[in-house]
């Protein structure tokens, strides 16, 4: 299974860029899903929509429409799963209004933040409580790049986030049977040229053909980059064979 979308659908550059003129802001997720078939939640990284707002965007979707919900800073950032218990019983409360559209939950922690093995180990034993959903970690500091952090990840059937970006660290390995892939910004600019997408779509294609499901968002929005980087990439799968 291969789902390709973009970190949000609510910018002020994307009406004219990408939705109808006078499109109400009621109806733009209707229109991002006819384009896309997944799309990953940033906003409730600075501020938790409530649940019958996560039960909305359920009703406005198709049927096999999937999110992804980025955990709130509070609990990764200023926290830094210290007493995680709490802020994450109200994350899984308020993203199940999703119901069975509900995906992937990520964890992005910050960049100064140097590993803590003691904490993650007791987090993801809290992660366990709420066994029915896909968790991924996006890791910022290249201390937390090591086999004892994958081996706790692995037990947990926690995915390692892949992060696309030349300031972030990045290791291509895989601690489940599916993956997450968040393309920031390429080499040289923040859009991606088109030898980077194709190199990116060979990895896919050999998870794909391993049978590991890959989840992959643009997050580089800068004058509508993500949507057409995202386009870009869906249309490199489609071909049989991808060239340079």
């Amino acid at each position: 299974m291969l789902q390709v979308g973009t970190s949000g659908w609510v910018y002020k550059h994307w009406m004219k860029r990408f939705y109808p003129d006078r499109l109400p802001s009621e109806q733009q997720l209707s229109f991002y899903a006819q384009h896309f078939s997944t799309v990953e939640v940033n906003f409730s990284f600075y501020r938790l929509p409530l649940r019958s707002t996560f039960a909305t965007w359920h009703d406005q979707t198709p049927d096999d429409f999937l999110f992804a919900v980025k955990a709130s800073r509070y609990l990764t950032h200023l926290k830094k799963l210290k007493d995680p218990q709490e802020p994450l019983a109200r994350l899984i409360d308020a993203a199940c209004g999703l119901q069975d559209k509900l995906a992937v939950i990520l964890f992005q922690f910050p960049p100064n933040w140097k590993l803590d093995l003691d904490r993650l180990e007791a987090f993801l034993e809290v992660l366990q409580s709420y066994p029915n959903y896909r968790y991924t970690m996006e890791f910022r500091h290249p201390s937390w790049l090591i086999p004892s952090v994958y081996q706790h990840l692995e037990r947990s059937q926690v995915a390692l986030c892949l992060p696309i970006s030349p300031i972030v660290p990045l290791d291509v390995r895989l601690t489940t049977d599916w993956t997450y892939l968040r393309f920031h910004r390429g080499k040289d600019k923040i859009v991606y040229d088109r030898s980077e997408l194709v190199h990116w779509a060979k990895q896919i294609q050999l998870f794909l053909a391993h049978n590991i499901d890959v989840y992959a968002y643009f997050n580089n929005d800068a004058e509508g980059y993500a949507i057409q980087n995202a386009k870009e990439l869906k249309e490199l799968m489609e071909q049989s064979t991808i060239c340079e």
